[in-house]
């Protein structure tokens, strides 16, 4: 997978996973982790699958419909990706947290769903439910971060609440940061994201 690893000045600090929304890249998601955690090293990965050109980390059907196939395969795929970044770049693997916008949100938050132990922790900024109908593993108070708007078209409130409900259920610690907003990330909502990831890291 194509990506960009900035190795940090504090290599006890957890590495931040970026995952971009569709159509950024590896780049996009650079300053956030500046903001969020400005010692740690940087994985930023962008996604395998084109949509008309925009970098996508899995297919959809229509707005907001998940190719689950696709998912279920890429989130595979992302996983091992990871294995295999923390030997390449010596970093411990159980430290990874990451940070996902949109679709790299749910693609973050799909490893969630899928595989134990594959994160220290993910902020989820506007992420929808990956998958239904599907038992989590245990999460093990794995602390989870998520930004959303009250007024996000694509993510919509109820859309939020199921997916918080869910990660609870599975045992994570949920904060929820509501922003009078849309889609779009906002000052205030990574002012929180970073001050969660103090109070957790």
């Amino acid at each position: 997978m194509k990506h960009i690893f900035k190795e940090g000045t504090n290599k006890q600090a957890p590495v931040l996973l970026l995952l971009h929304g569709t159509g950024g890249d590896e780049n996009d998601l650079l300053p956030l982790a500046e903001m969020i955690a400005p010692e740690s090293s940087v994985l930023s990965v962008r996604g395998n699958v084109s949509e008309g050109g925009m970098p996508r980390f899995f297919r959809r059907l229509a707005e907001g419909v998940f190719d689950e196939e696709d998912l279920v395969k890429r989130t595979e795929e992302l996983a091992g990706f990871l294995d295999k970044s923390a030997e390449d770049y010596g970093f411990d693997r159980s430290q990874i947290v990451a940070v996902g916008y949109s679709n790299g949100a749910n693609i973050a938050a799909s490893l969630l769903y899928h595989y134990e132990d594959v994160l220290k922790g993910a902020i989820l900024h506007h992420p929808m439910v990956p998958l239904r109908n599907v038992t989590l593993p245990p999460l093990k108070e794995l602390p989870i971060f998520i930004g959303a708007g009250k007024q996000d078209p694509i993510c919509r409130p109820e859309e939020t609440n199921e997916l918080a409900s869910t990660l609870e259920a599975g045992g994570s610690n949920v904060e929820l940061f509501w922003e009078n907003a849309g889609h779009q990330l906002t000052k205030n909502e990574i002012e929180a994201a970073s001050e969660w990831f103090r109070n957790n890291f």
